[in-house]
């Protein structure tokens, strides 16, 4: 019997107008930050160069499938729920500027980075870890995608906002701080992704025995 490759799919399938939306969105919010004149709480926020690099990182994981599993096997269906999940934190960033929420919610910024990283990390878990073995390892290498990407965000925001801005002498503290809630995050997503992994196995057996009855 051959190996039934669409319940994954299936599973965390969602429309492909869901992954657009979110990508219109956040463009959408970030050229109003950038053009729109007299919005304070935009300034000083490097919303031009978000303009460009939020959009491209939105499209990477799209463009490595198609570039990569599409050209392979021409039949596979595009994960859209897993496009959505990686693009989802960058609509949140943007909304939560937008919305002030940064400089009103102290706790705004710290939720972000650990749910931002869930779903970030739950996106590239889906998209990468569907042969990874034994299942430790799912879990392992979600968590580390995680804390690599947690560490190329900081050193982002160190170089466009930090190194010479007026947070300089709170940056060591807050940084860690991120670090950690963003590895949790990821850790968490990786905890999840793998109990998805073994829903699958587990519907996949049943599905082999049902065939042989």
């Amino acid at each position: 019997m051959m190996r039934d490759v669409t319940r994954e799919d299936d599973r965390w399938r969602c429309p492909a107008w869901v992954p657009a939306a979110l990508l219109v969105l956040t463009v959408a919010q970030l050229a109003v930050a950038q053009w729109w004149p007299g919005i304070e709480r935009f300034a000083d926020k490097a919303f031009g160069a978000r303009l460009v690099a939020y959009p491209v990182m939105m499209l990477l994981a799209p463009a490595i499938w198609w570039g990569v599993v599409r050209r392979r096997d021409a039949s596979a269906r595009p994960p859209y729920g897993a496009y959505a999940l990686v693009m989802a934190p960058f609509l949140v960033d943007v909304t939560g500027n937008s919305l002030d929420l940064y400089d009103t919610v102290v706790w705004w910024d710290d939720l972000n980075h650990y749910v931002n990283w869930l779903l970030l990390l739950g996106g590239i878990g889906l998209l990468v870890t569907r042969r990874v073995e034994p299942p430790w390892a799912v879990v392992a290498l979600v968590a580390g995608l995680g804390a690599v990407l947690a560490i190329g965000w900081e050193l982002g925001e160190w170089y466009t906002f930090i190194r010479h801005g007026t947070e300089l002498g709170s940056a060591y503290e807050d940084t860690l701080g991120d670090l950690t809630l963003g590895t949790l995050g990821a850790s968490t997503a990786g905890l999840i992704v793998r109990w998805s992994r073994r829903r699958e196995t587990g519907d996949q057996r049943s599905s082999t025995m049902m065939s042989m009855e």
